[in-house]
């Protein structure tokens, strides 16, 4: 598996998909972003790098091989931080609260 960072030409909505259609139906790519802003196409797979440009310099775009390398790794998420009430806080007392819609007589308690 490897990583081939191409710097094509993508102005529109339009380009974007000419770009998706040249390589649709190369075989052996796993994953494609494309990021219009920056002007890069990212493909992640076992493909040869010139076969990944020459679709899209027939589709009429300037393809140009940026960088080609391993696939980074996914880097594992932090837990999420677990946030613990101040000693002040303990003291308190809960309120419980229970809504119940007002048909017919409905009543609203606040224990």
């Amino acid at each position: 598996m490897k990583n081939i960072m191409i710097k094509v030409n993508i102005n529109c909505q339009i380009c974007k998909t000419d770009v998706l259609k040249a390589i649709d139906k190369l075989i052996g790519i796993d994953a494609v972003v494309v990021d219009g802003q920056k002007g890069t196409l990212s493909v992640v797979g076992d493909v040869d790098p010139v076969l990944v440009v020459k679709p899209l310099r027939k589709a009429g775009k300037v393809a140009e091989i940026i960088s080609v390398g391993p696939v980074k790794p996914l880097e594992p998420k932090e837990p999420p931080a677990v946030f613990l009430l101040p000693p002040c806080c303990n003291q308190c007392q809960l309120v419980g609260v229970s809504y119940a819609p007002y048909f017919d007589g409905g009543v609203c308690n606040i224990l």
